[in-house]
């Protein structure tokens, strides 16, 4: 075949086409058109493909470059000389020229962008079977190191895509999984290829880039961080299009895509996050059933978000977030409550105020929307809600006891809300002294005072850790003077001689009061129950009155000048009514050390006191067998008008048995720490002596007891 091909081509024209001097080169191959010319004119294939035959194995696959390229040039002047016949020589004649864009050599590289060039300007739609080929091979030409070839493949590709764009032959399907695998190609040149087809192959009408899109939309993606501006605006751009043809078109797999945005919207580049939350919210806006299985997944790309640095994606995210929250996909097929939750429940320990906040409006929403579902994974996520009242922020707080406060709306829930809280103070004191008057108040305007303020002496009544309890109650009796939000439970409190009502919360309140001697003579103060005020002060021993103590005497001072307890300064202006009061403010003034800044505080407001009449006591050793009788006349003491409402004796015995407990608990932790001590000294003093026995010699040892006996 090869002399077939040597008897048709003179030896001249071969040689000159092997010639160093690209001018021989490319008049051999004018000679080698127009022989090609005359063989097609006379239909001789077989001498035809014997030509290419010898082109590809003698020049085109000869180890000499000059030979490579002239066999280049060669192949490229037969499909000029074919024509319209050249399609059915194609297999022969672009295998040898596709494999020349591997050559080491860069102008045989060029000379093979040339020779498809000119290939493919004969051959034009019959060229499509080859694209897949072509393309991989334009692909690598794009990233060549030399600035010809370069320039070269520029030409091709660009009549390549005029050809594609023009036939009818072209397939999509094929073509996509070759563009997905080069879409993660970090070579600038190579990114700038596959967005110039990318956008190309979009233009075309009878090409459905759109449905295409989830395979190679994470690519563009990933081109948005990189680092030439340039390809950073092609991806971009070629990204608004098809989020354009999105908004215009019926049949869009959201799912799919809104999986690769999730992942983006977590990118450490600032542009890509923006474009992604963009597409996200218009997805939102978009997708409706669509989204609904994917609504976990892009809350979780959008609440980190929502506290970025960058204000523009703050302001989408927030939009879109809001956007979600709004529709109403609870019965939707596919709607994952639990997956929604650990969302959120994750987000709570974000480092971002915002995003925590986000999370609990989340909780809210879902708790609202959802209740009998939210309630059945109550168990996963209840701690860790709890655990977020320890959180830094006052408005985090206070949203978290919103969702507990809409939780707690079942007895048994808010039973367990009140136990953990407890035990939550109770194993950190410092959420206690910090923020307990916040969450204990909150719980009032919440859930009622009066609930919140049974079940927690409830609970204390039957605290083991007697210390926790004194102080638990001692925090919230100071809640209960100060706070605003608790005026109508003192009012009630006021009424416990002459309401049942308040009478029941005093006696709620009142056994776990016991823990602290000043809340229950402040409980007294507030019900008016002066006489056993009284009582109570006087049954307190030496060992009750301590540094604590005291302290707590002089909080509780200094509140008797507040607004709270203007109806009792009010009352001492009529003590002949009142005696009760008097002694009992006579009472704390004892108590008092002298040097004291609350004994003079108590001392100035007793000399205001306007004694009219002689004030008389009757000598009784119990407080309750007589109340104290008023000048010449004899009246019964009016400050007790309904005193047997409440068996008083009873609650005496009650508050004594409770101090009594507190003794016997502080006393056995002195024994405990003497015990302690006596322990390391006997272990001290053994040390000691065997250290200095066995450094004493035998002979100089004195005689111990025992030997001395026996001598």
């Amino acid at each position: 075949m090869a002399a077939d091909a040597l008897a048709i081509i003179p030896g001249a024209v071969l040689r000159n086409l092997a010639d160093k001097l690209y001018e021989k080169r490319k008049n051999a191959a004018l000679e080698i058109e127009g022989i090609i010319k005359q063989l097609s004119t006379a239909g001789e294939h077989d001498k035809i493909a014997a030509v290419i035959g010898l082109l590809t194995s003698d020049f085109a696959m000869s180890p000499q470059a000059n030979h490579r390229k002239g066999g280049l040039i060669g192949l490229a002047a037969v499909t000029v000389g074919l024509t319209s016949e050249a399609a059915q020589h194609l297999e022969l004649i672009v295998p040898p020229v596709l494999n020349a864009f591997l050559d080491q050599d860069s102008r045989v590289r060029y000379y093979a962008c040339e020779a498809l060039y000119n290939i493919a300007k004969v051959v034009r739609g019959d060229f499509i079977i080859y694209f897949n080929k072509i393309f991989d091979a334009l692909c690598k030409l794009s990233a060549d190191s030399d600035a010809n070839v370069q320039s070269a493949a520029h030409l091709l590709d660009r009549l390549v895509k005029d050809i594609v764009t023009e036939s009818d032959q072209f397939s999509i399907e094929e073509f996509i999984p070759l563009l997905r695998e080069r879409m993660n190609v970090l070579n600038p040149y190579v990114r700038q290829f596959l967005v110039g087809w990318i956008t190309v192959l979009d233009s075309v009408p009878d090409i459905d880039m759109l449905g295409f899109l989830p395979d190679f939309l994470d690519g563009l993606f990933n081109m948005l961080s990189d680092n030439s501006h340039e390809i950073r605006q092609q991806a971009d751009a070629a990204l608004s299009e098809f989020l354009q043809e999105i908004k215009n078109s019926p049949n869009v797999d959201y799912g799919r895509m809104a999986e690769i945005l999730v992942r983006r919207a977590g990118s450490d580049d600032e542009f890509t996050r923006l474009t992604s939350i963009t597409w996200i919210n218009e997805f939102v806006k978009l997708g409706g059933e669509q989204l609904v299985p994917y609504y976990a997944d892009i809350l979780g790309a959008i609440l980190p978000c929502i506290s970025d640095e960058e204000e523009k994606i703050r302001v989408v995210a927030r939009e879109t977030n809001e956007e979600l929250r709004a529709m109403k996909s609870d019965q939707t097929e596919g709607f994952d409550i639990g997956a929604i939750l650990i969302i959120a429940e994750r987000e709570l320990n974000s480092e971002h105020e915002a995003t925590r906040i986000e999370a609990l409006h989340w909780f809210s929403t879902l708790l609202l929307r959802n209740r009998t579902e939210f309630l059945g994974y109550l168990e996963g996520i209840f701690e860790p809600l709890l655990n977020a009242l320890s959180d830094p922020s006052d408005a985090v707080v206070l949203l978290v006891l919103e969702v507990h406060a809409r939780i707690a709306e079942e007895p048994h829930h808010f039973h367990h809300l009140v136990s953990y809280l407890i035990h939550t103070f109770h194993n950190n004191h410092v959420l206690l002294e910090r923020r307990g008057a916040l969450i204990v108040r909150r719980l009032c305007v919440l859930l009622g005072a009066e609930k919140v303020y049974r079940e927690f002496s409830t609970i204390l009544e039957k605290e083991g850790d007697l210390d926790f309890a004194s102080t638990m109650v001692q925090a919230l009796n100071l809640i209960l003077l100060t706070s605003a939000e608790l005026a109508e439970l003192r009012s009630l409190l006021k009424k416990s001689l002459v309401d049942s009502r308040g009478k029941d919360l005093f006696l709620s309140l009142y056994p776990s009061w016991c823990h602290s001697p000043m809340a229950t003579i402040s409980l007294c103060l507030l019900a008016q129950a002066y006489n056993h005020a009284s009582s109570v002060i006087q049954s307190l021993g030496e060992e009750d009155i301590n540094v604590k103590f005291l302290v707590q005497l002089d909080k509780l001072i200094r509140l008797l000048e507040t607004p709270v307890f203007a109806y009792l300064r009010l009352q001492l202006l009529e003590p002949g009514k009142h005696t009760w009061l008097l002694k009992t403010l006579y009472g704390l003034l004892m108590l008092l050390p002298q040097q004291s800044a609350a004994f003079k505080i108590l001392r100035t407001r007793l000399k205001t006191v306007p004694f009219s009449e002689n004030l008389k006591r009757t000598s009784s050793a119990n407080p309750y067998s007589q109340i104290l009788q008023v000048t010449e006349d004899g009246n019964r003491n009016q400050d007790t008008p309904n005193y047997s409402a409440i068996n008083f004796l009873f609650r005496l015995q009650q508050f004594e048995s409770m101090q009594q407990q507190h003794r016997d608990h502080l006393k056995n932790q002195l024994q405990s720490r003497k015990s302690a001590s006596a322990t390391v000294l006997t272990q001290e003093i053994q040390r000691y002596e065997e250290s200095h026995s066995s450094s004493v010699p035998e002979i100089s040892r004195p005689p111990s007891r025992a030997s001395r006996v026996i001598s």
